[in-house]
């Protein structure tokens, strides 16, 4: 697998297979992203669970910039509370760059995750393989109740900040509801998992250019009217799984009222 990689990736995942296999302490190394569901290219980066010895694994975990840096020039790192997850260590090398995630866990912890790893190396492949058929990996998809119960309140922020004058809030808002809202739904729509806008331009499942109509400058009337594309792809998708907490819809009515009041706004 490692040799179809680009020549970049593929000697660094080569240098930590090599780390991995020279340190009693980690038990396997697995592959994760693009690496499972294909479309690797130069533009990729590198996703790796690295499985610790649980009689190791606090040492590990204090150590693993440190462990990270044997395996190149390593730039900069930090850890992934961000997206709740701990455990993960966000990784850029160098000079050429390379972004490179570290998702440190036992056996154990195994048990919880979103795909099925590419195994690359282990100690004991038995025991791996044990671990991993106790669980099956399960993609988070959202439910219908999920995206109505905040469509709505995402929207209002739009809308209010629309209404202070707060543009570049209510354009980042209008951004996180294509990642968050009208991409998985377009996803759910193609019956491919909801990976937010994640190279959806590739999979044209967006005939109608539901998300390009929600794109706007940093100009009122722009943002107004973008607020209300959004509205109504929203709307679109629903249809195709309606939620069962709809509520009469007052809150599409309301929020629409006052998107129409605050567009007026000078």
């Amino acid at each position: 697998m490692l040799s179809t990689l680009p020549d970049l990736h593929r000697s660094f995942a080569e240098q930590l297979k090599l780390n991995v296999q020279s340190d009693a302490r980690i038990h396997s190394l697995l592959g994760g992203g693009s690496l499972i569901h294909g479309g690797f290219d130069k533009y990729s980066d590198l996703d790796f669970v690295v499985v610790v010895d649980p009689l190791y694994y606090d040492e590990i975990m204090e150590q693993r910039v440190a462990f990270a840096g044997t395996a190149g020039n390593l730039l900069h790192a930090f850890t992934g509370e961000h997206v709740g997850e701990p455990r993960l260590l966000i990784c850029l090398y160098g000079p050429e760059l390379l972004h490179v995630d570290l998702k440190f866990v036992t056996l154990d912890m195994l048990t919880q995750r979103v795909e099925e790893p590419v195994v690359l190396f282990s100690r004991d492949r038995h025991a791996l393989e044990r671990h991993l058929a106790q669980f099956r990996a399960q993609w988070p998809d959202m439910t219908p109740e999920w995206f109505e119960s905040r469509a709505w309140i995402w929207l209002h922020y739009a809308v209010v900040k629309l209404g202070r004058g707060e543009l570049f809030e209510a354009m980042g808002m209008l951004s996180f509801f294509r990642e968050q809202v009208l991409g998985p739904m377009l996803y759910r729509r193609a019956n491919l998992p909801q990976r937010g806008v994640r190279r959806i331009e590739c999979h044209n499942i967006d005939p109608e250019g539901l998300l390009t109509s929600t794109l706007a400058t940093h100009d009122r009337d722009s943002v107004s009217i973008a607020i209300s594309k959004a509205v109504d792809a929203y709307i679109n998708l629903r249809a195709d799984a309606l939620p069962e907490n709809i509520a009469d819809d007052a809150a599409r009515r309301a929020l629409l009222a006052m998107l129409k009041a605050y567009s007026a706004r000078v």
